[in-house]
């Protein structure tokens, strides 16, 4: 019996020292089929087990591993593992459980001399006092002892690992330049490969963290590149989902909304059954896309998502409330979030919202209260954006006072830090501040000029509510904008039409709640894939989509997609609507976050012309995309209130 057992086990144990944890994970399972590992195996076994996601079957395994160990009186090794349960549990919001696993391990090394061990007992006590209770001091009292520790044995780990946690109290208590000295000193020795697979993902995550509490978008953007190329390199479902958070917000901030869209997504998708908190804050990220893109029904319920999972919604789900133009609602939710929020740096994300709100409802006390609190919160950190946000607020007051040289002068200067930083949208919220302030100014010319520039920036991003207001303000002041319909050139894209067959019918066939149902299920599944395959949506009629593309070949690989998605759904859950797909290539004219033009006219009626199911294209098109699959013969069809002929084919999807 053990031969048998000793071909996997060998194979396991080699799939791990190679990283190949899936690999790994398999052979060790069936390793422990026939006969039961070894702690040290049930170890290794836990952490395939973790790299993989599945973050049952890694408990069940340190258990055991702890129980091996305890029966075997290695009361060092059991206090490690009960460590890394105590982690565990409290990755699934299981606390109660993860502090008796705590317990168990200071027990286990109460008693022991100086030792490795408790050097990692301190640093475990470190980060609770610092993520669980919010302690700086205890915080970095533990991340000393840890570093002394880690340092008499020569634990690279223990010391890197150290000198982070005592970087990220120093810089929650202020002392920004000595704290963020000691997280990049740690996080190079992490980029270097000196430190196992799991600590590297320790510091990269918890570094990016410490950027992104700071405001620090330039340094955030340094390491979530380096932490990207390191997760790619790695067979995992961990880590990479618990970065692609963070890469997400920082797309988001660089205005890269539909690359942030589908790395959020795709956090969900890894973390929802494995780490709670970071799946929450992934679909806070969609959120946030959501809402900038003007879709307010999809922002709330990924909202509603991220509160479910123990994430506070806001400011995300107040300013939702403030663009449905429920001011009170606003209110009452950012004020309940800062009521319960006294992490300076947790209150600098929460204020700016409330400056906002408070001056929508007219409260210009309490925006004042707000704006000099994120002020003194910037000044303390030192952040460019945090000062770049306070000068936003002291501006919109400001106006509101109807004072508007103070107001250009603030305006201004945070449109230099947005710009500085690279803050698309930011950069541009402040252009239109601008403009405002130098029209109550009575300089017309430079107002105008401010409110094209930022018009054309929402546009750019997709803002589609920001551009609207930009859009209705130029034409206040009587100014047109260039589109090509002024000569301009047109812009050429590849539009595509989708559409649900029948959708009346089958609404009154299965009722409205169950229709309701499926109607949000199809539009979340096209809205993934249409960001996935970098589409811009540009309309959302009743049952259909309007949606461009920059190259072709994009387009029809998500018609595939598309139908390839519903189809796959029909078979596994018994149902999904028919759509029809039509996909054209044609100059149109840009008119703010939309087209127009009889290119858009010809798609759509394409789109009119297809069956439920079927992908129809103009041959144009096809031929622009160097279509990988198989197309019928072309043939010529009259569109609707078009005079020439089409040459349309339809595309085979399920070959």
């Amino acid at each position: 019996m053990s031969h048998i057992a000793a071909e996997p086990l060998e194979a396991g144990r080699d799939a791990l020292r190679r990283y190949a944890w899936r690999e790994g994970y398999e052979l060790l399972e069936s390793a422990d089929a026939v006969a039961p590992l070894s702690p040290e195996d049930l170890e290794g076994f836990a952490a395939a087990a973790w790299w993989t996601g599945r973050l049952e079957a890694c408990i069940s395994a340190r258990e055991r591993a702890f129980a091996g160990y305890m029966a075997a009186g290695a009361g060092g090794r059991a206090a490690i593992v009960a460590m890394a349960l105590a982690k565990d549990y409290y990755a699934k919001r299981s606390s109660s459980i993860g502090t008796a696993w705590m317990r168990r391990a200071e027990r286990l090394l109460a008693d022991e001399p100086e030792c490795v061990e408790r050097g990692y007992l301190e640093r475990l006590l470190s980060v609770i006092a610092f993520e669980g209770r919010g302690d700086f001091e205890s915080a970095l009292a533990h991340g000393r002892r840890a570093l002394e520790i880690g340092s008499q044995f020569g634990d690279r780990e223990l010391q890197a690992l150290a000198l982070h946690d005592q970087g990220r109290a120093l810089v929650a208590k202020g002392e920004v330049a000595e704290g963020m000295a000691m997280i990049d000193e740690a996080t190079v020795a992490a980029v270097s490969g000196e430190l196992s697979p799991y600590h590297t993902g320790v510091i990269y995550c918890n570094t990016i963290t410490a950027c992104k509490e700071l405001a620090d978008y330039r340094r955030a953007g340094d390491w979530t590149e380096a932490a990207k190329r390191w997760c790619e390199r790695q067979a995992i479902a961990g880590f990479p989902g618990m970065c692609r958070v963070y890469r997400a917000s920082i797309m988001r901030v660089r205005g890269a909304w539909s690359e942030a869209e589908i790395e959020a997504r795709r956090a969900c998708d890894e973390l929802v059954e494995f780490n709670l908190s970071y799946a929450a804050e992934a679909f806070y990220e969609l959120g946030e896309i959501r809402l900038r893109r003007g879709d307010l029904v999809a922002a709330e319920q990924a909202f509603k998502q991220a509160h479910e999972l123990g994430r506070d919604p806001q400011p995300g789900l107040a300013l939702l409330r403030l663009a449905e133009g429920k001011t009170d609602g606003a209110c009452a939710c950012i004020d309940q979030a800062l009521d319960e929020e006294s992490r300076e740096l947790h209150r600098a994300r929460l204020l700016p919202a409330q400056v906002e709100i408070a001056l929508a409802a007219g409260d210009l006390a309490k925006a004042h209260a707000a704006a000099a609190e994120l002020d003194a919160i910037s000044q303390t950190y030192g952040s460019d954006a945090l000062e770049a946000a306070a000068s936003l607020a002291r501006g919109r007051i400001a106006l509101g006072e109807g004072n508007a040289r103070p107001a250009v002068r603030d305006a201004r200067q945070a449109l230099r830090s947005w710009q500085e930083i690279g803050a698309p949208f930011e950069a541009a919220q402040a252009r239109m501040l601008l403009a405002f302030a130098y029209l109550a100014d009575g300089n017309a010319d430079s107002g105008a000029l401010e409110v094209q520039a930022a018009a054309s920036a929402f546009d750019r991003l997709g803002a589609i509510p920001d551009a609207r207001r930009a859009r209705e303000q130029l034409e206040s002041l009587g100014v047109r904008r260039t589109t090509a319909d002024d000569g301009d050139a047109s812009e050429t894209r590849t539009f595509m039409f989708t559409d649900i067959v029948r959708s009346t019918s089958l609404a009154e066939a299965i009722g409205d709640h169950a229709w309701a149902d499926v109607v949000r299920w199809h539009d979340e599944a096209l809205r993934s894939l249409f960001a996935e395959h970098g589409g811009e949506e540009i309309d959302h009629a009743g049952d259909g989509f309007f949606v461009a593309f920059i190259e072709a070949a994009a387009a029809v690989e998500c018609a595939v997609d598309v139908q390839r998605t519903l189809s796959e759904h029909r078979s596994a859950h018994g149902f999904a609507p028919q759509v029809r797909v039509g996909v054209h290539t044609a100059e149109a004219a840009r008119r703010g976050a939309s087209y127009r033009g009889k290119g858009v006219h010809e798609a759509a009626r394409i789109s009119a012309m297809a069956e439920g199911g079927e992908i129809l294209a103009s041959a144009g098109t096809i031929a622009d995309s160097s279509c990988r699959f198989p197309v019928s013969r072309a043939r010529l069809v009259e569109l609707k209130g078009v005079s020439e002929p089409a040459e349309l084919v339809t595309i085979d999807w399920g070959t």
